[in-house]
């Protein structure tokens, strides 16, 4: 699944939420962008959607994470490129966090919060159909 004969680029991502007394999800801020956005990467050749959140989720969270519900797709064009962000809910299982050059910071923050701080408006409805999904009676 790696859109290349498409020219679509396919990438995957989670709401990658835990419950520390209030649920909260994770926001990554990316240098390169100066954003705050949803864990999310470009597949590896071969990779499935799925594998590709899973992983991009502990490389840019360190966080170890079990996908559930499956959330809408994002379709948005990048550098002349159309892109499609396949989405999954997932719960944080553990792990840490680790800056790098990716991604230097995360934050933990309740839906309402972490919709607000994210950069791009084709992101909140993925954390309006979070909590939707109720994981674990949010």
């Amino acid at each position: 699944m790696n859109g290349a004969g498409t020219g679509t680029v396919l990438a995957a991502g989670c709401v990658l939420w835990r419950r520390c007394g209030r649920v909260e999800i994770a926001l990554v801020h990316r240098p390169k962008y100066d954003d705050w956005s949803l864990p999310k990467g470009k597949l590896k050749r071969g990779e499935s959607a799925r594998a590709g959140a899973v992983r991009e989720v502990l490389e840019e969270t360190g966080m170890r994470c079990v996908l559930g519900e499956a959330l809408p797709t994002a379709r948005y064009v990048v550098e002349g490129r159309p892109k499609e962000v396949h989405y999954w809910v997932a719960e944080a299982l553990g792990g840490s966090f680790e800056p790098s050059r990716e991604v230097d910071r995360i934050l933990w923050l309740p839906p309402a919060e972490a919709r607000v701080w994210l950069t791009h408006d084709r992101d909140r409805p993925l954390v309006d159909a979070f909590l939707k999904s109720s994981p674990s009676g949010v």
